[in-house]
C-alpha cells in the first residue's frame, strides 16, 4: 500500500517545524531566565542591604544616628538593584541594649518580588509575587563607648 503524495511530500516543511518548535520552547525558556534573575537580583539586594545595615549600625554613636545610617545603607542597596526601599520590610532586633558593648544587633530585609510580563486583570500581578528576605548580625564592639 502506498501513501498519498502529500503525507510522504517532505519540501520546505523543515523551517516552518523549526520556527514553530523553536518558539514553543524559546519563549517559556526566556521567561524563565528573567523570572529566575528578577529573584536572584532580589535575593543579592536584601543579603547586601542586610549585611550594611547591619555593619554602620554598630559602629554608629547612638541610636537615632545607627537608625539613620541603617536606612541609608538600605535604601543604597536595594536602589542598586532597581528595588524600591518604601516597599521593603525592615527588622531590628538587639540582644539587650541595642548598642551596649558586646550586644548582638541583628537586621532582616525583606522585599516581594513581582514576577515580570503578569497583567493586573483580576489581581493576577498580587498572586504572583515571590517574597525575598535575608537577615545579618553583628556584635557591638566591647571599645564602643571608650572612644
Amino acid at each position: 500500500m502506498q501513501l498519498p503524495k502529500f503525507l510522504t511530500n517532505d519540501e520546505g516543511s523543515a523551517s516552518l517545524e523549526f520556527i514553530t518548535a523553536g518558539m514553543l520552547l524559546l519563549i517559556p525558556l526566556v521567561y524563565l531566565v528573567v523570572a529566575v534573575g528578577a529573584v536572584q537580583g532580589a535575593t543579592l539586594a536584601t543579603e547586601g542591604a542586610a549585611r550594611q545595615a547591619a555593619r554602620v549600625y554598630v559602629e554608629s554613636p547612638d541610636q537615632d544616628t545607627a537608625i539613620k545610617r541603617a536606612q541609608q545603607a538600605i535604601d543604597f542597596a536595594l536602589a542598586d538593584y532597581g528595588l524600591d526601599s518604601k516597599q521593603a520590610d525592615v527588622t531590628i532586633t538587639c540582644t539587650s541594649s541595642c548598642l551596649e558593648p558586646e550586644s548582638l544587633v541583628s537586621i532582616g530585609v525583606g522585599v516581594k518580588v513581582v514576577m515580570p510580563l503578569v497583567p493586573a486583570v483580576l489581581n493576577l500581578d498580587q498572586a504572583a509575587v515571590v517574597p525575598v528576605s535575608s537577615q545579618a548580625s553583628q556584635v557591638v564592639s566591647r571599645f564602643h563607648r571608650v572612644r
